[in-house]
């Protein structure tokens, strides 16, 4: 086996700067194949919440600025905007269409993994040598092992099943992922070469990162500062310096639009979603914050059903496991492997800078740690920020048990303990779905001990061959992959969820004779054609797209929602009004803005909660003239949270149009 790594890359040229003349094709080739799981067959219109708010901004810029769900500027989504403004530039300069939407999405995922790549590559202290020429073998050796590791990590990144699925479609999350991966790149690169100036630059991408999904962004700052600490090249008070000037920089560029928004009059501006008092400052600290953690009065909280229940099990129960769960064991030994070698100091071989291995372990035990325990509202999808961690420290944990093995009778067996814990993590979570490519698990299972078993006969025998040791490499490799990219491909074969988006099977499979597609989720096409799924009714379900296209828009949260036949009448009776009508919640509003392209009115917010609309509001738009017709909610739920007033308003003020259920004319 150390013939096979040791002596095979001396017999190859090399490329400028020392790497190996594959690292570079390897690396293109990842990037192409990230391109296409990100891009293939993409449809439909993610999620529509996002997608009205998109679709808004490319005709006002007031309501681009403010990251407004209407073109009328009503009410925001409960997001700060800047994930909004990146795909709605590119919609605005190519027109709106999914393509133009999702492609900055996709593009975004694809730079990630890149970055990833180049960080782990850099963390090895000799790759940043000018010239290896003249070096040591043992040098040359370091070098291969930072460009496999470099590698390892882009593939694994590039095949985390809830990254796939979240880069196809228009959440904030693949945009809060690319901002984290390069603030963590100038955090090590300020380490690396001691400038101040990368520092300050990683606290600039960690704000714009709050500034995509508010105090998320934040969860990488723990690790990055105790980084920081005990490994910048300066002495103490100098590096606390550094650290509260970084602090200052990321507060700047956190809060300056949280500070514009606030600052102007209420009346000038729209409605924060998802705020209790019309304020960022508000929906920073509740709902997108503390709300999330601990619940907030069923605001923040009560959506913990979408992940499972919270605890430690959390990330690897049934709904949850597939999605991210794969390598966590392998992570969990590899951190472990690392304080061991550290505090005993030594360090088997090239295992990569210990300020990486702060960054990105901290990075995954702090999100690890959130994720499993916050009470509040917790979508699979949020685990995604965890896919460059989970991708470097598998992928650094590897570099530096295979050293270990090589070098260390003491450590030898650290690497195939690993391999033996994830194969069998695999094989659960693959037995988990027996229907979905049911060969697959024993596949795993085979490679499993066809990896740990070579390993060891290698270790024990010096005179076991060259092939028998590359088995066990390949081996090692379908142990690690082959679930996850199993995963991974699903959401290639279906439309996306966009309001949950997940990869892989839910409760059965769709491969195999006789499989049938019992795995897919509700409302997906079958793969390679084939009877679409049907619902409890036996029906065929309709796609998102099919749904608002056949005029079964809206519902959401509030009920009521707008036929095609509510919609073609409001178009015509609209008038010189400004929103076409004023709906319960974004998720009616959404849809109708989709289908119509005009400005609605959701009057509740996101989940028809926000006291977003009073009376004396509503009277002065039906006044001017700018608002007509209003959608009660009757007894399936009101306009709003406490606004059970604004309901009685319109019933008793309002003429109910004839053939239109629930529907109210407010100026006749």
């Amino acid at each position: 086996m150390t013939a096979l790594l040791d002596r095979a890359p001396h017999r190859r040229a090399r490329i400028p700067g020392g790497a190996p003349r594959w690292s570079r094709p390897a690396f293109w080739g990842v990037l192409v194949v990230a391109g296409v799981l990100y891009t293939w067959a993409l449809s439909g219109d993610g999620n529509e919440y996002y997608s009205a708010a998109i679709l808004s901004g490319t005709q006002s810029w007031k309501a681009f600025f403010f990251g407004a769900l209407d073109a009328g500027s009503y009410i925001t989504v409960d997001k700060p905007p800047l994930a909004l403004w990146v795909m709605g530039l590119s919609a605005r300069i190519f027109g709106f269409s999914t393509w133009s939407m999702l492609i900055p999405q996709a593009l975004a995922g694809v730079a990630s993994v890149a970055l990833v790549h180049s960080a782990v590559r850099r963390a090895y202290p000799v790759v940043s040598a000018r010239s290896l020429s003249g070096s040591s073998s043992s040098a040359h050796s370091e070098v291969r092992q930072a460009h496999v590791a470099a590698l390892a990590a882009a593939v694994i990144m590039t095949l985390t099943p809830i990254t796939v699925a979240i880069n196809r479609i228009n959440n904030p999350d693949t945009i809060l992922v690319l901002l984290l991966v390069l603030a963590a790149w100038f955090c090590l690169e300020s380490l690396r070469t001691g400038r101040l100036r990368s520092l300050l630059l990683s606290a600039v991408f960690v704000g714009l990162a709050f500034n995509a999904k508010m105090l998320q962004a934040y969860l990488v700052v723990p690790a990055f500062a105790l980084a920081y600490l005990l490994c910048a090249r300066h002495g103490l008070l100098k590096r606390v310096g550094h650290l509260l000037a970084a602090g200052g920089v990321m507060a700047v560029s956190s809060a300056w639009w949280m500070v514009i928004v606030d600052l102007l009059p209420a009346s000038s501006r729209p409605y924060i979603g998802g705020s209790t008092d019309n304020s960022v400052r508000d929906l920073v600290i509740g709902y997108n914050g503390l709300g999330r953690v601990f619940g907030q009065g069923g605001r923040g909280g009560g959506g913990a059903s979408f992940g499972g229940a919270a605890g430690a099990d959390r990330l690897f129960n049934d709904t949850m496991a597939g999605q991210i769960s794969w390598l966590l064991p392998f992570c969990a030994l590899a951190l472990i492997f690392a304080l061991g070698m550290r505090w005993r100091r030594t360090s088997p071989g090239s295992a990569g800078s210990t300020a990486a291995w702060l960054v990105w372990g901290g990075w995954l035990v702090v999100h690890f740690v959130v994720f499993s325990f916050s009470s509040g509202t917790f979508h699979p999808y949020y685990t995604t920020a965890m896919a460059p961690a989970v991708a470097v420290v598998t992928a650094m944990g590897g570099v530096a048990m295979w050293q270990a093995y090589r070098s260390s009778a003491a450590w030898s067996w650290v690497l195939p303990l690993g391999i033996a814990v994830t194969g069998a993590w695999s094989f659960t979570v693959l037995r988990r779905t027996p229907d979905f490519v049911p060969w697959l698990a024993w596949l795993v299972l085979a490679a499993t001990v066809l990896a740990t078993g070579g390993l060891l006969l290698a270790r024990l025998r010096r005179d076991v061959t060259v092939k028998v040791a590359a088995a066990a490499l390949v081996a090692t490799a379908v142990v690690a992959l082959a679930g996850p990219a199993a995963y991974a491909v699903t959401p290639l074969r279906s439309p996306s969820n966009g309001t949950n988006p997940t990869a892989g099977p839910s409760g059965g499979g769709f491969g195999g004779p006789g499989g049938g597609f019992r795995g897919m989720r509700q409302g997906d096409q079958p793969p390679f054609g084939g009877q679409p799924s049907t619902g409890q009714n036996g029906q065929p379900q309709p796609t998102q797209g099919e749904e608002r296209r056949s005029g079964r828009t809206g519902g959401g949260f509030g009920g009521g929602g707008l036929s095609t036949s509510t919609l073609s009448y409001l178009e015509a009776n609209q008038g010189d009004a400004e929103w076409l009508v004023a709906v319960n919640s974004a998720m009616q509003a959404s849809s109708a803005i989709l289908s119509t392209g005009k400005p609605v009115i959701a009057m509740g917010g996101f989940t028809g909660s926000d006291p977003a609309m009073t009376v004396d509001k509503l009277k002065a738009y039906v006044s001017s003239g700018r608002l007509r017709y209003v959608m009660s909610g009757g007894d399936r739920g009101g306009p709003g949270r406490g606004n059970s007033e604004v309901t009685t308003w319109v019933t008793a003020n309002c003429t109910e149009v004839s053939g239109q259920d629930g529907l109210y004319d407010c100026a006749s």
